[in-house]
């Protein structure tokens, strides 16, 4: 988790400097949710594109590993998951869906995921219908569509969604002050590493809505900067 206070009061100090600029709790707070969401999009890109990398194996695998350290913090694990019809509405589990992660039937075998194509060609030959030693799913927008039909009960695992971030505060002589009661408050819901990533985005995106170059621009070099940092 990242303290979202933190987080905040480094952008406000980022932003003041040199009077770039002030940037309100509810722009704080609309930039932070667009942040994390950019962050944790990046991570599964990050994750394809490490995965079909040729070259050195250990350091693609460090940093597949550490990605999927990060997303351990979303990952979620649901067993004996009814399955209706061949048919499993992953849309109704709580806490929501983001990005689904595998799906095996009760004695642990792999459910492989087919587009639709793939699967009509599966079904017109006999040697390559699925059954119970090659299940599969199509994911459609009723669910995922699971065959062959007479698996009744699925394991699934996934990340969910993130909580929304949100800075709360009470207002004392015409200032913000941070609350952090948790009926106000959510810190972010990433690996601690991210803080600056989420800095830096957030004074990029506040630099853009609000029509403050400097600020756009700050926040951009110090981003890439930190990309750079991690290449070498």
């Amino acid at each position: 988790m990242v303290n979202i206070d933190t987080v905040y009061q480094k952008v406000l100090a980022l932003a003041n400097k040199e009077q770039r600029g002030y940037v309100t709790p509810q722009e704080f707070n609309l930039f932070a949710d667009q942040a994390q969401k950019e962050i944790l999009e990046q991570y599964f890109y990050d994750i394809n594109q490490f995965g079909r990398a040729p070259g050195n194996d250990t350091e693609y695998s460090d940093m597949l590993n550490l990605l999927e350290e990060k997303l351990s913090i979303l990952e979620v694990r649901m067993t004996n998951q009814v399955v209706t019809g061949g048919i499993f509405d992953y849309q109704t589990l709580v806490p929501p869906v983001y990005r689904i992660g595998s799906i095996m039937v009760e004695d642990g075998m792999e459910i492989e995921e087919v587009n639709n194509n793939e699967y009509y060609n599966m079904r017109s030959a006999p040697l390559t219908q699925p059954n119970l030693a090659r299940p599969i799913y199509v994911n459609r927008t009723d669910g995922l569509n699971i065959y062959p039909e007479t698996i009744t009960a699925i394991d699934i695992s996934y990340i969910r969604v993130p909580e929304r971030p949100q800075w709360g505060y009470v207002i004392v002589n015409e200032k913000a002050l941070f609350d952090p009661n948790p009926i106000k408050t959510t810190n972010f819901e990433l690996h601690p590493t991210e803080e600056n990533e989420l800095i830096y985005k957030i004074l990029k995106f506040a630099g853009i809505t609000l029509e403050k170059q400097e600020l756009a621009g700050m926040g951009q070099e110090m981003e890439t900067a930190k990309v750079s940092q991690e290449k070498q």
